[in-house]
């Protein structure tokens, strides 16, 4: 990290855990332990809970967000959660493109580009989630792949809303999984990122810009992996939903 030029944070992803009750206390818990952190803390959260989240969080350092956002206002689009409906209940954050939604609900970088759109337009902050396949790391192409992800992703949008832009890059292999990128490899494709930014932006925009690792960062390797220069933060899963783990991982941003 180099939080000099940027800000470090530290987003919990519950993916699809926690009822409304159990989104509560798990928020009340999480809150003592973060109070003092002078980084980022997030909790993205199922639909479902973001009320009891924002009510939770209320009064504290803690932001919550959405895991995901449709593209469209409104519309004929059965399931699905709008931006605009989104910020009219105070959620001020939102992720987009997780490898999640890519490998299992058909997202392609043209609809995360969209979504994404949706999203700064309706005055939100993005995390938005680029990162290669094991197959496509074994072939040698990450560099290529994340590239395109990225620039893709950011197309139309203007360097004046890049200070809403968070990227975390997500190793699909390191998922769920248990693997984990080892942290020369994170603050490679951390860098890789950063490179794209400036080459679309500047250097300015770019060193300005939070990049966080999202792949499988746990309590005991978070200090290794922040250590890297490019590595701003995390894109917390399974350890975001363990509190002492998840301060853990903040305890070791503050003091990267």
């Amino acid at each position: 990290m180099n939080k000099s030029l940027r800000k470090a944070v530290i987003a919990g992803n519950w993916k699809m855990n926690k009822t409304p009750a159990e989104a509560k206390e798990l928020i009340e818990a999480i809150k003592p332990l973060v109070k003092d952190a002078d980084c980022g803390v997030l909790c993205c959260v199922p639909y479902v809970d973001l009320q009891t989240a924002l009510d939770a969080a209320a009064g504290s350092n803690i932001e919550i967000g959405a895991e995901n956002c449709h593209w469209e206002e409104s519309g004929a689009f059965t399931g699905e959660i709008s931006a605009k409906m989104l910020t009219s209940m105070g959620v001020k954050y939102v992720i987009i493109g997780h490898s999640e939604r890519r490998t299992y609900f058909g997202d392609t970088d043209v609809t995360v580009q969209k979504r994404m759109r949706a999203a700064l337009n309706a005055g939100m902050t993005v995390i938005l989630c680029v990162g290669e396949y094991l197959e496509q790391r074994e072939q040698g192409v990450t560099a290529e792949v994340v590239s395109s992800q990225t620039k893709i992703a950011l197309q139309g949008v203007d360097a004046s809303e890049l200070d809403r832009v968070i990227i975390a890059y997500e190793p699909v292999w390191a998922i769920g999984t248990g693997r984990t990128a080892t942290a020369d490899q994170a603050g490679e494709v951390c860098g890789l990122i950063r490179s794209v930014v400036e080459g679309l932006y500047g250097k300015e925009k770019a060193d300005a810009m939070t990049i966080q690792y999202g792949g499988s960062m746990n309590a005991k390797n978070a200090a290794e992996l922040l250590a890297q220069p490019d590595v701003d933060g995390g894109l917390i899963g399974g350890a975001s939903l363990k509190p002492a783990d998840f301060a853990e991982i903040v305890k070791a941003a503050v003091n990267g």
